[in-house]
């Protein structure tokens, strides 16, 4: 990912994530986006959303039902204009995975009160137990439709990591992006032959979600038990490249990280932290340069290439 060094924090020079057009959706969102998985139930949240607006950090996604103020007080006094907030439809607990059109207003609605917001910019069907329901006439997707006529959605999209049901969604011609999580990682990269050529074709916006494998790639002895269970019948590869960056002294956080930034498709990486030193360490990660020398020698070892996927 190219960076170039243009702020200043703690009177020191900081490398700038990169500006990325996303497909049709007409947002300019960083290279880099913030999470909430991990991040909405913790006594961090709001310093760790300020933070991530300090370092440049602009697209940021929130849970319904999780804490949403949290993000409206983080983010109170700043510009509208000058950042991107993303809601779901299913996670709010007093109405899990119902996706019922009459739910997906009920959800919108409390995110724009809980953030004091006057408009999402995007919002996701998130993660449903199957793809007929929300699609189905007059309920999540047709409601969502609605809603971005009239103004308080902006666009839509699906997160889950079916890739046919992503397929689906992009070609209905309604879903401006798509989050994928877990399938375009250093160990696994199946999303970039399913559901990157239907992004190209529909111009749409790609979160790559999970790009630290969910705790498999942070530098800490992988699980292998725990890789398999995420890829059934792919043998674990997880803890051999722990072992090669530890004895190459190299960060295995910063070379997952940036290789997801180098996914040839327009898309934007969302990180998952659950602290604001986890905040630090992604930005780290995304901007912390790589010898050439290094990329080469790991791709070599590993046969995974950067760019993988065009």
């Amino acid at each position: 990912m190219s960076v170039n060094v243009d702020r200043k924090r703690g009177g020191h020079q900081m490398a700038a994530l990169e500006t990325r057009r996303f497909g049709r959706t007409g947002m300019r969102p960083r290279a880099l986006a913030l999470g909430a998985a991990f991040l909405h139930g913790v006594d961090q949240a709001v310093e760790a959303i300020r933070l991530a607006l300090e370092l440049g950090i602009n697209y940021f996604d929130t849970y319904p039902g999780h804490n949403e103020n949290h993000w409206g007080t983080a983010l109170e006094g700043v510009p509208r204009e000058s950042y991107y907030l993303q809601a779901k439809i299913g996670t709010h607990p007093e109405r899990l995975k119902d996706f019922s059109g009459e739910a997906a207003r009920w959800s919108v609605e409390g995110s724009l009160k809980a953030m004091r917001a006057d408009y999402l910019d995007s919002v996701l069907i998130h993660d449903p137990l199957d793809i007929d329901t929300p699609l189905a006439p007059g309920n999540t997707l047709d409601v969502l439709c609605e809603m971005r006529e009239q103004g308080l959605v902006r666009n839509i999209g699906l997160g889950t990591r079916n890739h046919a049901w992503h397929r689906r969604v992009i070609e209905t011609g309604c879903g401006d992006l798509a989050l994928t999580f877990l399938d375009y990682t250093l160990t696994c990269q199946t999303a970039a032959d399913t559901i990157f050529p239907a992004a190209r074709e529909h111009d749409v916006g790609i979160i790559l979600a999970s790009p630290q494998g969910m705790g498999l790639l942070t530098g800490v002895a992988p699980d292998a038990e725990r890789e398999q269970g995420m890829y059934p019948g792919k043998e674990p590869v997880a803890n051999r490249m722990w072992t090669w960056c530890r004895n190459h002294d190299v960060s295995i956080r910063h070379l997952a990280v940036q290789y997801c930034l180098a996914a040839p498709l327009e898309s934007i990486v969302m990180v998952g932290p659950s602290s604001v030193q986890q905040v630090q360490d992604a930005y780290d990660a995304a901007t912390q340069e790589i010898p050439e020398d290094t990329w080469l020698a790991f791709e070599a070892e590993f046969g995974i290439f950067r760019g993988y996927g065009g």
